[in-house]
Parts: C-alpha cells; structure tokens; sequence
C-alpha cells in the first residue's frame, strides 16, 4: 500500500502532528510505504524531513487545488489520509479542506481528532460533507462515532473505532526516577502537554492548595512549554498568570514548571515517576486527549474532570472521575488515592490493561487492516462509494 497523510507534521509543534508522526512510523512497522503532505501555518518555516513530498500553506486557497492535482497525478499514491481538525486547515471552520477533496480521483480516509456535540451550522456542514464522500471515517471513541453517525450524518457503514495510540513506553521504577530528578520521598502529581487556556491547569493549582496541609511534600509538575501559536500571539500570558496564582497561593515549594517541549522518553519518565495523572480540561466536549491516552498507556492513577474522552476510556474503574470542573472535587479525588495504596494500585492495573492494547505497533495494524478494507476493489463497489463531485 502506498498513503499519503495528510495533516499537520514534525517539526511543528502540536498534537496533530504528533499524531501524524506516530502514526507514520506504525505504518512503518507494519510494512506500509506512507509519505506525507505537511499543513503549515505562514508563521514559520520549517525543515521538514524527507518524507513530507508536498509543503500546502494552511491559508493559501490555490494550494488545496494544487495538493488535489499533486495527489491525483502522483501513481504511487493509492489512497489519502485526512487527519481532521478544524483550526488546521484554512478558511471558515476549515472549510478549504473541501476544495482538495472535490476534486481528489482517489479514496481518502478521514481520522477525526474533533467531533463536536454542538457544533454550529457551518461547522456541522464542513465534516458532513468530508465524510459523506470518504471511503472509511475513524473516530477513537465509541461517542465521537456515534456523534458522526447520528449528528454529522456520516454514512453509519463508514464508520470505525480506532483507539488514540501511544508509544511502547518502557516501565521504570517510580522510586528510581523520584531519586534521578530529586524528587525522592515525594508525592508527584503530573499534567503534561503543549499549555493553552482550556487545558484547566489553574484548577490543578487549585486543587494541590487544598491539599498541601495533610501532604507538605506534594509536587504538582505541569509538564510542556506553552503552545508555540499561542505563543506568538499572546506570549507567556497565560504561563504568567499560572505563575502568579502558585506564587499567591504560597505554592512555589509545590509546584514546579517544566517549560520544554518534551521528547517521548521524556514524558515516560516523568509519568513513570508520577504517583497520580491529573486532567484537568474544563471542556465537557474534549473528545480526544493524546495526553491522557499517554497516561492510560503508562497505566497510571488518574484523577480527570468528566470531559466525553475521559468518561469513556477511565470508565470501569479506570481512573476517577470529577463530575464539575472544580478543584475543591479534584482535591478530594487525589486525597482518596493517597490516602489508599490499594485504590491507587487498582486504577494503575485497570489502566495498564487497557493500555497494553494501545501501543502504536498494535493500533498501526488495525489501521493497516482498515486500509486494506478501503483499497479492496469489492468494498468500494459494495458500498457505492464516489469521491468529488459535490
């Protein structure tokens, strides 16, 4: 098989081209020949690797129709993944995206990274279409699938379940990594990910100062630099503020700030170390996290607000789970894990068992599997399927 992805890509900063890169390199693993089409942001220029064939400009209209003519001219491109998000694409909603697909000649497969409950008109109409013409749509949870079919009126046959995948993640002695990165003899509370408003990081805050009365040795790590387009357009402001709230809350001893973007063993370490994972998105919406995805992977204790991709994959014991986007539960939810070994140590072997199955190699095959579906000449006859036109 011969895919070409489609979505933002290394050396870019965001969650999306990890995605892509993690994926890419799966594939790999699984035999499968994938080259890229990098979407990028007129912000910055970047140095991408050798397997990124065509550069498209996110806000640069003509450069959809030339990517449509790239592909459809390229032989050894058989099929097209779409990674779709709203915000990476150009125009409204992302809605240039739909100039490629109209006119691409070959079968393309969206993977959905948002997948709104209330979407507007407009976003509604943009994911309805792309997915009313594709040859398979992919949403990693069993809601955000349901969501395309019932909502976004995504023909239900199309649809699959692929789960978020994670690295292979080398287990690690917590006490070891504790004494490597001085933290020995300390409860390590952990949030890791590119920092944004949205993420919920003051309400972590918040909840380690309800907390450091009965644990005067807690450490909160919040774990990632600041979002590199926030960045750009609004500098620290966000960091600053989180700063300020740890600095009048008296929790400077309490809360340390890890400002880098972190490598995967980096995150593993720093997982490995940690005694509870803590997400905090306010966002009841959020329907995919790769962060948390990551923790599940390592198989930590993870205390997490009650946001669509959190209440499904820490239900059955999981993880706990805040009902409201509020510190005061969050506190009580990590007191009950440190206050009983045993609790934590069910929730870590709940997660381990589901994460086990999550390890790229292991969801790049059930992607290679899905590929294969799509190229097969039986499938796109049976379900009738024609690409543009719309």
């Amino acid at each position: 098989m011969s895919i070409l992805n489609l979505g933002t890509y290394p050396p870019k900063q965001c969650g999306i081209a990890t995605f892509s890169a993690d994926l890419r390199r799966s594939l790999v693993k699984n035999n499968c020949d994938i080259k890229i089409m990098a979407v990028s942001d007129g912000n910055y220029q970047y140095a991408y690797p050798s397997e990124v064939l065509f550069n498209l400009k996110q806000h640069n209209k003509s450069d959809y129709v030339k990517a449509a003519n790239f592909i459809n001219s390229t032989a050894a491109v058989q099929l097209v993944i779409i990674q779709h998000e709203y915000g990476i694409y150009g125009g409204e909603d992302g809605d240039y995206l739909l100039e490629l697909v109209r006119r691409l000649h070959k079968p393309y497969v969206v993977i959905t990274h948002t997948v709104l409950p209330q979407p507007s008109k407009h976003q509604k109409q943009v994911l309805n279409q792309l997915c009313h013409y594709a040859a398979a749509v992919v949403g990693m949870t069993r809601k955000s699938a349901g969501l395309l079919a019932d909502l976004y009126e995504a023909p239900a046959e199309l649809i699959h379940v692929i789960p978020h995948g994670v690295p292979e993640f080398k287990k690690q002695n917590i006490n070891y990594l504790k004494k490597k990165y001085g933290f020995e003899g300390r409860e390590i509370i952990s949030t890791f990910g590119l920092i944004g408003p949205g993420k919920g990081l003051e309400l972590g805050i918040e909840a380690i100062a309800g907390l450091v009365s009965e644990w005067p040795s807690l450490c909160y790590l919040v774990l990632g630099q600041t979002h590199p387009m926030l960045k750009q357009y609004e500098g620290e402001k966000y960091r600053n503020m989180l700063e300020q709230l740890v600095d009048n809350l008296g929790l400077t001893n309490n809360v340390q700030f890890v400002n880098k973007y972190l490598s995967d063993e980096e995150i593993g370490e720093y997982l490995y170390m940690s005694d509870i994972y803590l997400s905090p998105y306010p966002n009841k919406d959020q329907a995919v996290s790769g962060t948390t995805a990551f923790a599940v992977g390592c198989g930590r204790a993870i205390v997490s607000t009650a946001y669509a991709y959190a209440t499904e994959v820490l239900a059955d014991q999981r993880g706990l789970l805040a009902q409201q986007p509020e510190a005061e539960e969050l506190a009580g939810l990590i007191r009950s894990i440190l206050v009983d070994q045993a609790l934590k140590s069910r929730l870590q072997n709940r997660a381990q068992e589901l994460g086990r199955s999550w390890t790229w190699f292991n969801v790049g095959q059930q992607y290679k599997g899905l590929f294969k579906q799509v190229l097969n000449k039986n499938y796109l006859e049976e379900n009738n399927l024609g690409y543009g036109g719309f």
